[in-house]
């Protein structure tokens, strides 16, 4: 799994450099992150800009994550969804759990 790791003030930005977000990548993906909150990151933003298809095993790893910060104040909002991946978000109703916004600036606004 290929992500790119940026600090933007006290937010981490994760990239994910990958066009496939799948059941080969989920696990790595989460591990990844899951260390990055254990090191004491609170505050992130993960974009999907180069993401071309999302799987659901994928999504749980998202929803690991995010379970993983909510006990600690933390919190993860997604950025640049393409449409296909935003429509799996609304058909699964994720969308009404994690914070989904288009742009980065507009994440950034959420913290």
């Amino acid at each position: 799994m290929n992500i790119n790791k940026q600090k933007i003030k006290e937010i981490l930005l994760i990239t994910i450099e990958d066009a496939e977000a799948n059941l080969s990548k989920s696990e790595q993906f989460k591990e990844l992150v899951l260390q990055e909150i254990s090191a004491g990151e609170r505050k992130l933003i993960i974009s999907f800009a180069n993401v071309e298809y999302v799987d659901s095993s994928f999504l749980g790893a998202l929803v690991a994550i995010l379970k993983s910060l909510l006990p600690l104040n933390g919190k993860l909002v997604l950025v640049e969804m393409n449409n296909d991946i935003e429509n799996l978000f609304q058909l699964t109703r994720l969308d009404k759990i994690f914070v989904v916004k288009d742009t980065l600036e507009t994440a950034l606004t959420e913290f």
